[in-house]
């Protein structure tokens, strides 16, 4: 009996949206280069950033700094068209279209999730009596994304999204990760 590589297995780490929304790749909105969203400089008493804090957009290309302060939260719902960032509005920088819908993701974190799940053979999920998370990101993928006849398909979206950000990139650094940022 053969054994699966870790390569070839996917076990659910139980994500949601918002293990993913700290920091968020956009278009801009003045020169559509690269744009960061992340959580403003919080003041003398706040230690930690949640979901609801304001929220930052910063392009390094043209200088755009904007501050979102509404607490409340817009997803982007489905496939069907251009995902945006919950907090502006603005269009993610990571995302493709293909013939089944659109294929996005908020950071290169959220695309990595994505590409070791298609990618898998054996997709593990939780196990029934963990009375944690049960809508995890996994779970709420799309039907398209989980189907095993469209794996190449969603890979090749995967690495153009990925070829997209490193063709002329460089890497600069924000909250110890790293992060690709295009035309600095």
């Amino acid at each position: 009996m053969s054994t699966l590589t870790a390569a070839h297995r996917f076990r659910d780490p139980r994500s949601t949206t918002y293990d993913f929304i700290g920091s968020i790749l956009v278009r801009c909105p003045n020169c559509a280069k690269v744009a960061h969203v992340v959580p403003a400089p919080a003041g003398a008493g706040d230690a930690r950033a949640t979901p609801f804090t304001p929220r930052r957009l910063v392009c390094r290309d043209c200088g755009l700094s904007r501050v979102s302060t509404a607490g409340r939260l817009s997803f982007s719902r489905g496939t069907a068209q251009p995902a945006t960032d919950p907090y502006f509005g603005t269009p993610l920088r990571l995302q493709r279209e293909t013939r089944h819908g659109w294929l996005w993701a908020y950071n290169l974190d959220h695309l990595d999730l994505l590409q070791h799940f298609v990618q898998a053979s054996l997709r593990e999920r939780a196990p029934w009596y963990d009375t944690r998370q049960k809508m995890t990101l996994v779970a709420r993928l799309p039907p398209w994304i989980k189907r095993a006849r469209n794996r190449d398909e969603i890979l090749r979206a995967v690495t153009r999204i990925r070829s997209s950000l490193t063709s002329d990139s460089e890497c600069w650094t924000v909250d110890t990760t790293c992060v690709l940022a295009v035309g600095l």
